[in-house]
């Protein structure tokens, strides 16, 4: 599910759209020969330049696809602060099926898209690609991470993604619970892909009960396979189970006006990006609810840590040391939410802002 656009969103001037999220630049990407219709969006480049995955999915429209690569490019701002990175936030989508038209001549005249920014976003990896993509990209421009361990990159950034959503889920715990153990805890996974399936393995070792699912039959049996003990259900069932956790690690605005009526969780911690379908909205319902809401910028920030390593000489032990003070910085963001009173999306958004004003202030920027 993605996020919601009204048809007065869709109607609204493209620059207006920009301005209401406060965002710098989109390019507007189309290719006839190889198919490509693409959306790169830089959001902020205060901190740096803007790092974030290119996800490819077959949107409905483009104001849907426009809508998602607005909310996602802000979202990669906010998480690269909060993560203390120096790095803007920037994303990009491509309207299209990954399972289907994949082809080398796209991403390649894709790479050239990113290249004429002049290293203002640098690409990535997100829902629908792989290194394969990245290496095919990298053909046409040097701004591109999450390449091939074997070629000196961070590789697929999932399993480390999927550690920092741990981490923050363990803090969520914490905050919720007074433990951070998960032993024994019920926790429903919405998404069978490569985060869902690092998440599984962290949750089975750890010794919680796990109902995953997914879209993708094959995806849920081939991780049934591998781990036995979890629990399959049907999409729409996991917002009715009685969990401790909801783990929403598949596309957006599935935490929304109907889930919020069926969710039985006291925690919120996933890996989807914008998983409130209104931030405003859906953010104090959940405070109301009294659901804690672990923000999905804070805790799925593993995946371009792991990505900023590269442009320092890839470390993997340093990348997961720095994912792992994803946990702090969660306990900080939940304290300030209730010394606040005040959402723990806003908490998080007040904290990552502070940050880029500091910086902007003093004349640090890219």
């Amino acid at each position: 599910m993605l996020n919601t656009t009204t048809k007065a969103q869709s109607a609204e001037p493209v620059l207006a759209r920009m301005e209401n999220y406060d965002h710098e630049q989109v390019l507007f990407c189309h290719d006839r020969t190889t198919g490509l219709k693409a959306i790169i969006a830089i959001h902020d480049t205060t901190l740096g330049p803007a790092l974030g995955g290119t996800r490819m999915w077959p949107y409905a429209s483009e104001a849907e696809a426009l809508s998602d690569v607005l909310r996602l490019s802000r979202g990669m701002t906010y998480k690269s602060s909060l993560a203390g990175l120096d790095l803007g936030g920037g994303k990009a989508v491509i309207i299209g099926d990954a399972r289907t038209q994949k082809t080398e001549a796209m991403f390649r005249r894709f790479g050239r898209f990113v290249d004429s920014l002049n290293g203002r976003y640098i690409t990535a990896e997100d829902v629908g690609m792989s290194t394969t993509e990245m290496v095919n990209i990298l053909k046409e421009t040097k701004n591109v991470a999450g390449l091939p361990e074997e070629m000196g990159g961070s590789g697929d950034p999932s399993p480390v993604t999927a550690y920092g959503v741990y981490c923050g889920m363990k803090a969520a715990a914490k905050t919720a619970y007074g433990t951070d153990d998960l032993s024994g805890r019920k926790v429903s996974i919405q998404g069978a892909g490569n985060v869902g399936r690092g998440l599984v393995e962290l949750l089975v070792k750890e010794g919680a009960k796990v109902f995953l699912t997914d879209i993708h039959d094959d995806k849920l049996a081939a991780i049934k396979a591998e781990f036995p003990a979890i629990t399959l259900v049907q999409p729409e069932a996991v917002y009715d189970l009685d969990v401790d956790i909801y783990s929403p690690c598949a596309l957006g605005a599935t935490v929304n006006d109907d889930t919020l009526k069926r969710l039985k969780c006291s925690v919120i911690a996933g890996a989807a990006n914008n998983q409130l379908a209104d931030e405003a909205v859906h953010g104090k319902a959940v405070m109301e609810k009294g659901i804690l809401y672990a923000p999905d910028f804070l805790i799925n920030a593993g995946g371009i840590i792991n990505c900023s390593w590269e442009r320092r000489g890839y470390n993997r032990k340093a990348a997961l040391r720095q994912t792992e003070d994803i946990h702090q910085t969660a306990l900080r963001i939940f304290k300030a939410s209730a010394d606040l009173g005040i959402p723990t999306y806003l908490a998080a958004n007040q904290a990552a802002e502070d940050r880029i004003t500091s910086m902007r202030s003093a004349g640090m920027r890219f």
